[in-house]
């Protein structure tokens, strides 16, 4: 089999019951991918700052007086 984008041969790589293709020459690989990224909202400095001291900042035992 030829690759489709350079036209050297292809090599079957094979993980478990799954296998593809790819060009050892160019690179390319038969995996499908999605190019559309799906984000959260942003997260806000503010936010960002709050998680930053809430992970750093040692907290009080409850058990302890």
């Amino acid at each position: 089999m030829k690759c489709p984008r350079c036209q050297g041969s292809l090599e079957e790589l094979s993980l478990g019951d799954v296998s593809t293709v790819a060009c050892p020459h160019c690179g390319f690989a038969d995996v499908p991918v999605d190019h559309i990224r799906e984000e959260d909202e942003p997260e806000s400095w503010r936010d960002a700052f709050n998680r930053f001291y809430e992970d750093t900042t040692p907290r009080e035992d409850a058990t302890e007086h």
